[in-house]
This record gives structure tokens, C-alpha cells and sequence, in this order.
């Protein structure tokens, strides 16, 4: 429950109306608000009376508030909208460009940036201007309206390349992005009138009901079996900016329903594992990848991806490979680890799982090829090397993920390797 301060109510107010600009705000959070629980919110109100803040609030919150990932929404909006001056300080300096080491830092809360964008609709606050020194004679404007172009060109633009407000556009194209895979051919079958295999223990079943005799076969169809999804993402410097945002991919995937995966499995490594499958199950993206970059000490800091494979296939593979997964290993390969334990656990990691595909945003290069000593070790035992750099390279591995024939840039890379 969020601090209150008073609320300076007019002599004439327009409560009603208020309340309905209150839930467009809601509705642009991402909060499933229609004109029905605005008129029971006005009623609500209405009832309840306006004479305590903490009554009020809680009114609204019954009326708009639903689900449990939606609370923290909620009194972000309401301390924003309903005049916290205070608070409302904190969300403009928030939109603003921030100048590392300039200013100070400030660390956002869960779903406080969606809140500030949500009541803002999209208005970005003045900047603040330049010493006459450093003022520039000719000024630019850029047309920041999105058009088709401009989307197509930020779905080829590398993540290290985006600003701000680029990185911000990527991720709500990556959460409508969705990972299909194809059922895996199961031995069990299950009842289908157009099945291709005769079911005699039901056809017997139902001939005794009727004497003895046979009035039609029943048939049965392989029932399909989907396969998990275990995704293992360096999170090391050198992949902060790519992992944070196939994070933001993976958290759309592991929600998404009838997408097929039978359950996604998520580990980040960079000097230790950390398993944060759990902290993907939240609704709210912003909540859930805070929650996994607390538990994740490791963020930014070394590689040791051998030590991190062994420390998987030791502890979690039997737990979670048994049903013909499918692994995403993220990462760039540059270890120093010994080269020779590397391979080894990879060999292990290959065997276990269905498939192997690994991301690797070095790839965005044109004239990359394996010379590092970690890529070498591991190239050979993957089933699939892919470009993991871009909104388009994460479309591209949706298009491909159930294709068994798919190897990417392996058998190219591997040409050079033994060549």
C-alpha cells in the first residue's frame, strides 16, 4: 500500500470525469479496463463516499483490479495520477535522458516507467536546455512518428545500437513475438473417429455391450506430446544489452498460451547458474526480469561457461531435458575457461537435448569466423548456429525452430573450421 499525500479536492469537481480519464490511463498499462467497471467505479464512488483517501483507493482498486500482477500497476498510476507532486517528479525525471555519472542515478521500480508512459500517451517531457556554450546553431527536429519504415528498420537494427526510445519500441514488438513448435510423434494414442490405427480394446469393449457383435471399429491417432523449452543465457558484460532483451522475448514466450511448449525453463550464467524459471512465470514483465536480476548476482561481471554447462548438466539436465527438449544456449563463446571441459560438457549438453541452437550475436558481422578458442570447442556440437542480435535474427529463429533440417550458419563455419 503506497503513501498517500492529501488530496486538494475543487469546489466543483468533476469526479466522473476523473475517473474515466484515470482508467483510459489503466488501459494504456496494459490493465483490461472497459466502459463497464468505469460506470461501476463512478457508482463504486458514488457509495462509498470521498471523504478517506485509503476508502478511495481501495474503492478504485476493487472496481479496475483483477489479477495479482496488476496491483503493483495500479498504485503506480494512482500515486501518479491523483497529484503526488513528489512522486510525479520522480516519473518526468525518469523519461528524461539520463547522463551517466552527471546526475543521479535512480533506480526504477516495477512497472513505475509503464506508469509514467501510460498517463504521459506517449508525450516525452521538455529536456532540459543546453548552456548557451554548448548550444548549437542549427537545430534538427526528427519526425519520430511511427511509420512502416520505420519499423522495418528497427527490426534489422543491432540492440547494442538502439536508444532509449528504440529499445523501448523493440520490446513491445518482442512481446507480440511469438516461439511455434510442432508436437513431438508420441507412441501413446488417443480416441479419433478418423484415426489410422484400430482401437480393439474398445472396439471388443463396445461388441459386449451389444451381444457380441461388432458395429463399427474405433480408431485411434498418436496423441501429441510438446516438448519443453530450456533456454541458457550468458548475461556476462559483453551480453548484457542481448540478454536483457531476449529476457524480454523469452518472458513473452513462457506466457504465451497454446504456443505449444510444454513448459519453458530458464537459466542465466555467467560466472555461477541461476536458474530463473520461476521469476518468468510473473505476468508483469517489468516485475519479473527485476526479480531474476536480483537473484542473478553475476549480471555484467565474468564468463565461465564451461563451469556454468557442467553445473547444469550436473544438477538440473535429468530434471528437465527427459522430454525431448529443446535448448537456446545464448552467448558470444568467448571463454577462457580450459577448452577441452568445454567441449566435453557440451558434447554432454548435445546428447541430452533434442535439439541445439545456438544464438550468438557475434554473427551480426560479416566477416566473423571461428578463431576464438571457445567457439571452436562448442560449434561442433550444435545442432543449429544463429544470429541472435536483432528483432529480425529472434523472427527468423521462430521460423525455423521446428525445422529439424536447419542448421544456420553451422555448415558454413564449420567448413572454415576444418579447413
Amino acid at each position: 500500500m503506497p503513501e498517500y499525500l492529501p488530496l486538494d479536492i475543487p469546489d466543483n469537481p468533476r469526479l466522473g470525469n476523473n475517473i474515466t480519464h484515470f482508467a483510459r490511463a489503466l488501459r494504456r498499462a496494459g490493465l483490461p479496463v472497459g466502459p463497464g467497471r468505469v460506470i461501476d467505479a463512478v457508482r463504486a464512488v458514488e457509495a462509498a463516499g470521498f471523504t478517506n483517501k485509503r476508502d478511495f483507493y481501495w474503492t478504485l482498486h476493487a472496481c479496475f483490479v483483477n489479477r495479482p500482477e496488476h496491483r503493483i500497476v495500479f498504485a503506480q498510476i494512482f500515486r501518479l495520477y491523483w497529484r503526488d507532486p513528489r512522486y510525479l517528479e520522480h516519473m518526468m525525471s525518469m523519461m528524461l535522458p539520463a547522463v551517466r555519472g552527471v546526475q543521479e542515478e535512480k533506480l526504477a521500480q516495477s512497472a513505475e516507467k509503464r506508469a509514467a508512459e501510460a498517463l504521459l500517451d506517449g508525450k516525452q517531457p521538455d529536456a532540459p536546455e543546453k548552456p548557451d556554450s554548448e548550444k548549437e546553431e542549427t537545430q534538427i527536429e526528427i519526425d519520430a512518428s511511427q511509420t512502416m519504415s520505420a519499423e522495418e528498420k528497427l527490426r534489422t537494427l543491432d540492440f547494442e545500437q538502439m536508444s532509449t526510445a528504440e529499445v523501448a519500441e523493440a520490446k513491445r514488438m518482442l512481446a507480440r513475438l511469438k516461439l511455434p513448435v510442432k508436437p513431438i510423434a508420441s507412441r501413446r494414442g488417443m480416441a479419433s473417429l478418423h484415426g489410422k490405427h484400430t482401437d480393439w480394446r474398445r472396439t471388443i469393449r463396445a461388441a459386449m455391450r451389444n451381444g457380441g457383435e461388432i458395429r463399427s471399429l474405433a480408431h485411434t491417432k498418436p496423441r501429441p506430446r510438446w516438448p519443453n523449452l530450456v533456454v541458457l543465457c550468458d548475461i556476462s558484460g559483453s551480453m548484457s544489452q542481448y540478454s536483457r532483451m531476449v529476457l524480454h522475448f523469452l518472458h513473452a514466450v513462457a506466457n504465451e498460451k497454446g504456443a505449444g511448449w510444454a513448459k519453458v525453463h530458464a537459466f542465466t550464467f555467467g560466472t555461477r547458474l541461476t536458474n530463473i524459471t520461476r521469476h518468468l512465470a510473473t505476468r508483469d514483465v517489468d516485475q519479473a526480469l527485476k526479480a531474476a536480476g536480483a537473484e542473478a548476482q553475476d549480471w555484467e561481471g565474468g564468463t565461465r561457461i564451461g563451469a556454468s554447462l557442467h553445473a547444469f548438466n550436473r544438477d538440473w539436465s535429468r530434471r528437465v531435458m527427459g522430454q525431448g527438449a529443446v535448448v537456446l544456449l545464448i552467448t558470444d563463446g568467448l571463454d577462457r575457461d580450459d577448452a577441452g571441459a568445454l567441449e566435453r560438457e557440451m558434447e554432454r549438453l548435445h546428447l541430452s537435448s533434442r535439439r541445439l541452437i545456438w544464438l550468438n550475436p557475434l554473427l551480426r558481422w560479416d566477416g566473423f569466423a571461428p578463431k576464438a578458442t571457445g567457439i571452436r570447442a562448442m560449434l561442433p556440437h550444435v545442432d543449429s548456429f544463429r544470429a541472435g542480435h536483432s528483432i529480425q535474427s529472434l523472427e527468423d529463429l521462430a521460423n525455423a525452430i521446428s525445422r529439424t533440417d536447419d542448421v544456420g550458419e553451422k555448415a558454413r563455419l564449420m567448413a572454415l573450421l576444418e579447413g
